[in-house]
């Protein structure tokens, strides 16, 4: 358990007010030292672990429940009347930090490198004028879970969530899902113009921001805000061709091999839910507690630690997994940052992605809780694409151990093809969604109608050519509304497919050493961000690599695999 030694133990933050002495100390402090700027950075990372926590929960309560006004209010007060302090004050401080005397000192250490190169980073993009923009920003995308959430449907008499919904897209029954496919998606079409207003509008703002910290357009801003120091734009355009070279065939190859199993004419969207063969929808759990018991189980056949951070979750309070009204889409591990104990959302309704989203929320648990014991609370925040490896390692390192899931052989195997095909198909989708972003902000001021002519052109580039859209294509053109990273956090998506890559290359060595690849895998996480990503997966025994050529060995591996189960 983390404890205080600049904070007032029983602190707690109210408004700004209550805050502010804190931060006037640190910057009137004198740093005449090492060991007192060393100092200086442990008591900032307090402050600033005390603010993460609080405005975390305050996030977490408005998505447990979006029609929770007092919820909603303090969160938009934490974003309107202490967040637009914090910009000023966080700028400053970083100016103080860079320019102590001992600051070439320090960044002989790599850890201390990197967090010095994220503060040039920040004083980069910090600009006095866009800290109500931000604000403003924030607040537009709160929208997207409200409107999102919102969304229901009847089924059989019964009102349903979308994430609900979608569990019923695995029926056997053709029309049924048939129909059902239709529901969700007229459903969703209700708010297309809604949430092209919204998405238009973030646009604008985001442009805005670039703008005024004197880039060119927001891309290339974010690329610089989200410290990404080991790969540049084009290094994106090079996976996305690589994806249409290499994965885009598999896809293809195992979609052409679904509508032959299914035996229809043509394949629809509505079928790539449904078992192929014709068996009942897998589902590995019935409730919330048995798939939190038997999660724990698989943790503990991993390694007894993995297991007893789950435990403490569960006891704490800190899992709510079960689809509800009102509650906001999607799932997320969100890190506590003074307690260490983090905290999962999950929309489970008992469908095997679902098991997946587990698995792949608990390896980002276990992540927070292996880098809690870092220096600073800068090093314990790690660029996505090391995040993401955490999490998406988990959900192939764990399926050795599915059996506690499915007891049966043939459901076992036919979990894994399900979890290795939603694997392949994911790659082209954050492909397609990577793409589609580069577009948008390369060319801010385009038209509602132009956006829609251009996602058409992508999706198509990295979609299959087997699966009949036709009297679906405005569906289709509304796709990319159903991706929050789009409208919450811009650019943040490609970090899936690099993580996807490693978390192949980390199962890939376990099949050759199990136990290896784990340590290695732990050894990596432990690391949080005090080295490059580049070492960090290196440590895991993987590559950071996403050239056609290091794409196409692991399709292969993925396609050997596939073979033999």
């Amino acid at each position: 358990m983390y404890t205080r030694t600049f904070l007032p133990i029983d602190f707690s933050i109210t408004d700004w007010a209550s805050i502010q002495p804190f931060y006037d100390e640190l910057l009137n402090r004198k740093i005449t030292s090492l060991e007192l700027l060393k100092q200086f950075l442990i008591d900032w990372s307090e402050v600033e672990g005390a603010l993460q926590e609080d405005a975390g929960w305050r996030y977490i309560h408005t998505s447990l429940n979006t029609v929770d006004e007092a919820a909603k209010a303090r969160y938009a007060y934490f974003i309107t009347e202490i967040e637009p302090y914090l910009a000023p004050v966080t700028d400053a401080l970083n100016k103080k930090a860079s320019l102590a005397k001992e600051v070439d000192k320090l960044r002989q250490e790599p850890q201390f490198d990197i967090f010095f190169k994220k503060i040039e980073n920040s004083l980069r993009c910090y600009r006095k004028e866009n800290i109500p923009i931000h604000t403003e920003i924030q607040l537009n995308t709160t929208k997207y879970g409200v409107i999102t959430a919102a969304m229901t449907i009847e089924i059989e008499g019964k009102e349903l969530t979308l994430q609900q919904a979608a569990a019923q897209l695995e029926s056997t029954d053709r029309s049924f899902r048939q129909a059902v496919y239709e529901k969700i998606n007229q459903r969703r079409l209700q708010d297309k113009e809604n949430l092209d207003i919204l998405y238009s509008t973030l646009v604008q703002q985001r442009h805005q921001l670039a703008l005024n910290a004197g880039f060119k357009n927001f891309r290339d801003y974010a690329f610089v805000a989200m410290n990404r120091f080991d790969y540049n734009p084009a290094s994106c355009f090079s996976f996305h061709a690589a994806i249409k070279e290499e994965v885009v065939p598999l896809l293809n190859q195992l979609t052409a091999e679904r509508k032959k199993q299914l035996g229809v004419d043509r394949l629809r969207p509505f079928d790539f839910a449904v078992d192929p063969h014709g068996r009942m929808p897998l589902r590995p759990f019935s409730d919330e507690k048995e798939l939190i018991t038997k999660t724990i189980t698989v943790f503990e056949r991993l390694a007894p630690f993995l297991a007893d951070c789950l435990r403490t979750m569960e006891k704490m309070g800190h899992l709510d997994l079960a689809s509800r009204k009102g509650k906001a889409p999607g799932g997320y591990n969100y890190p506590l940052d003074e307690t260490g104990v983090p905290f999962i959302f999950m929309n489970a309704a008992s469908t095997f992605r679902d098991l997946i989203t587990m698995f792949h929320e608990g390896g980002h648990a276990v992540h927070s809780f292996l880098v809690h014991d870092l220096l600073l609370n800068d090093f314990k925040h790690c660029p996505s694409e090391i995040a993401e490896l955490a999490s998406m390692s988990m959900e192939l390192l764990t399926m050795s151990h599915w059996d506690v899931f499915f007891t049966d052989p043939a459901s076992l195997n036919r979990a894994k093809k399900e979890h290795l095909i939603s694997m392949v198909s994911c790659l082209t989708w954050i492909a397609t969604i990577d793409a589609f972003q580069h577009w948008v902000y390369e060319n801010p001021y385009h038209t509602v109608a132009e956006r829609r002519e251009h996602w058409r052109r992508i999706f198509r580039e990295f979609s299959d050519d087997i699966t009949d859209w036709s009297g679906y294509e405005e569906f289709q053109d509304h796709l990319w509304q159903k991706q929050l990273h789009l409208f919450e956090v811009p650019f943040y998506y490609i970090e899936y497919a690099i993580a996807q890559l490693g978390a192949i290359g980390v199962w890939k060595n376990a099949q050759e050493n199990p136990q290896k690849a784990l340590d290695n895998y732990l050894s990596a996480l432990k690391l949080g961000y005090t080295a490059s990503m580049s070492t960090v997966y290196q440590t895991a025994g993987v590559c950071f690599d996403f050239s056609q050529a290091y794409i196409r060995s692991l399709v292969q591996f993925l396609r050997k695999a596939y073979m033999e189960w």
